[in-house]
């Protein structure tokens, strides 16, 4: 059968639906633009947006995951495994573990997400199921809120919706090719609305899906607010640290030896070349005499104590 590139037929619609080409095309495109804005308007630093861009691009492939053994679910399966546990250095870092248990703990979640989350994903997922939603969108923003451990709390809200964004291009897409022009006005496919649902015709994964994104919603929650506090609290310890280190006298920061010196006169007030020659101005103001440092014995040098 002839089709057009990038477009794919499935079982349970004849007709044409975007392919994996289209999504990560689509999604780039719009990873792309989001990560220039955040880098231009928002001021974001230029790693942060260019990191946020590749994963509105990968997450217009996680939809399709429940596609079945082909290219989304294998390169999703795989760009998730290598990333998650880079993302999860900073956490790690922060329990005090040694180098080696943090080298044991990212292998074992490399291990987990490229075969056991394949396995399950190939055992309970269905075509156009509960990973073809609003729901499925928020628990991935979630989990990468979880995942990315940053001090500043704005850059894991960047990470968050860029992930959003890129998986709701994935499902638009699927709406926008699920409408077709006809003679008489546009015709829509059986797909139509099957993308950009809240739930699905199953029972258990609606139940699954609402029960996972609650308990997520609830732990980023928890950790949103702990992380603007600790934001909050390490600015105003910077701020008094920074207003005593201002007030301290700047011979605090000389050697020992300079400090014992005495500091040097203030300058003589700026009076007009004319007052200078006026009868009593040399009594009420003598010539400044030179500074001379007063120094200790075992300052001097070996000659000048004889």
């Amino acid at each position: 059968m002839n089709r057009m590139p990038g477009i794919s037929p499935t079982r349970t619609d004849p007709t044409a639906v975007p392919g994996f080409r289209v999504h990560i095309t689509g999604s780039s495109i719009v990873g792309v633009g989001y990560g220039a804005a955040a880098w231009y308007v928002g001021g974001l630093p230029p790693m942060t947006c260019v990191l946020g861009a590749g994963l509105c691009s990968i997450a217009g492939m996680m939809p399709d995951l429940d596609s079945g053994p082909g290219v989304p679910l294998r390169e999703s399966v795989a760009f998730a495994a290598a990333v998650v546990p880079l993302m999860l250095v900073n956490r790690l870092q922060a329990t005090g573990l040694p180098t080696e248990a943090l080298i044991l703990l990212g292998a074992a979640a490399y291990l987990a997400i490229r075969f056991g989350v394949t396995k399950l994903i190939k055992k309970f997922a269905i075509h156009r199921g509960m990973f073809h939603s609003l729901p499925a969108a928020l628990i991935a923003a979630q989990i990468t809120y979880l995942a990315f451990g940053a001090e500043n709390p704005l850059c894991r809200y960047f990470m968050a919706s860029a992930v959003v964004i890129g998986f709701l291009t994935h499902l638009v897409l699927d709406e926008i090719w699920s409408v077709r022009l006809g003679m008489f006005g546009p015709k829509f496919k059986k797909s139509f609305g099957t993308a950009l649902k809240f739930v699905g015709p199953n029972l258990w994964p609606n139940v699954t899906t609402y029960g996972l994104a609650s308990v997520l919603g609830i732990a980023s929650a928890g950790d949103a607010a702990w992380s603007e506090q600790w934001a909050a609290a390490r600015e105003r310890i910077e701020q008094v640290a920074t207003e005593q280190i201002s007030a301290l006298p700047q011979t605090a920061f000389l050697p020992q030896g300079f400090q014992q010196m005495q500091p040097a006169p203030a300058a003589l007030p700026q009076m007009p070349f004319q007052q200078q020659f006026q009868p009593g101005y040399q009594q009420q103001y003598p010539p400044q005499q030179s500074y001379q440092p007063q120094l200790q014995p075992s300052q001097q040098q070996p000659w000048l104590r004889r």
